[in-house]
């Protein structure tokens, strides 16, 4: 297969070598605006350059897939569509809730498959966790813990184009809740704090923030999220449920420490990255859309995904600038 990819920035060329690394990739083709930062990955990866997005799509490629920029996500996307190339793209598939409702409905009437970048979805513990709630290993499931807490902040820059901590790291968590139970979110209660770089307020964001989510089932969700977790990259899910309870992320990486007498638990070392906490996920869904491209499989995360854990963003951030809880049913998209 021949796969384009557009945007080699961290996760772009982080994409790329994993890419080049599949059985099914006999080519790559890769584009970005700044043409030192493609040919650089290019010349390491023994892959070729093209000049432009347009000549991009029109190499003859088998799929295409999107690193760049939020901001330029959904052209791109509509892009992908509108020259019929099987489509991934790193999440959001849109800035705002009104291109990502727009986009939901392109891709809704096309039949060209688009596979959004929620990675957990293809880590084996989440999987694992998966199977043991929709099959009622766990009896019912009262409640759920979710956490998304970044060892260090990004640069500021990154900052007023995030889209905000809800949209841009416990979106991932939303996508997984709504992956692992089968549940749909019904209403949300935000708060949020800075503690740490003053880049943070004057980008209108904060670098801490928490949730209670309420399921359509009445499991009763907490979701946290931060910018400064020095113990690591700690991501972790528990489920407790009447007959069980389990967890993903209590392993020997685990980026917490005991404060019990002699426990030692656990023995590190600790993830620093999600590049390096997930990467047999991402090279797991990158195998997966190559399936995609070549029609063995249905896209096993859509756009539509990618929109309900949107709207329980957008709702989170409205709820932390309101101080009031939002439903659901006052997002538009449902």
């Amino acid at each position: 297969m021949k796969i384009g990819l557009a945007g080699t920035g961290r996760i772009g060329a982080f994409h790329a070598r994993t890419l080049t690394g599949l059985d099914a990739v006999d080519e790559l083709v890769l584009f970005d605006v700044v043409p030192e930062s493609a040919a650089k990955v290019a010349d390491a990866l023994g892959a070729s350059v093209a000049h432009s997005v347009e000549e991009l799509l029109g190499s003859g490629i088998d799929g295409f897939v999107i690193t760049t920029g939020t901001h330029t996500h959904a052209d791109l996307l509509k892009a992908g569509l509108a020259a019929g190339v099987p489509t991934f793209c790193e999440k959001p598939v849109s800035g705002d809730l009104e291109g990502s409702i727009e986009l939901a409905r392109l891709v809704a009437a096309s039949d060209v498959p688009v596979h959004i970048g929620f990675q957990r979805r293809f880590d084996r513990g989440y999987r694992r966790l998966r199977e043991a709630v929709q099959g009622g290993e766990l009896g019912f499931v009262h409640s759920i813990r979710a956490a998304t807490h970044d060892q260090s902040p990004p640069h500021p820059s990154y900052i007023p184009t995030s889209g905000g901590l809800f949209r841009d790291c416990s979106v991932h968590d939303f996508d997984i809740l709504r992956f692992v139970t089968g549940r749909e979110v019904r209403s949300v209660y935000a708060v949020g704090a800075n503690k740490g770089e003053k880049f943070f307020t004057e980008g209108g964001d904060v670098d801490s923030a928490a949730a209670v989510l309420t399921m359509d089932d009445d499991t009763l969700v907490i979701v946290s999220a931060t910018r400064y977790n020095g113990g690591g990259h700690d991501i972790r899910m528990e489920v407790h449920g009447s007959q069980g309870a389990m967890a993903v992320g209590l392993d020997d990486s685990l980026a917490l420490r005991s404060a019990e007498p002699g426990v030692q638990f656990p023995p590190g070392p600790q993830h620093w990255s999600f590049m390096e906490r997930f990467e047999p996920a991402y090279r797991a869904e990158l195998t997966a859309f190559a399936d995609v491209a070549r029609g063995a499989i249905p896209s096993p995360c859509t756009v539509s995904d990618a929109l309900q854990a949107f709207r329980t963003a957008e709702a989170c951030d409205r709820s932390l600038k309101s101080g009031q809880p939002v439903a659901l049913a006052d997002i538009a998209g449902a």
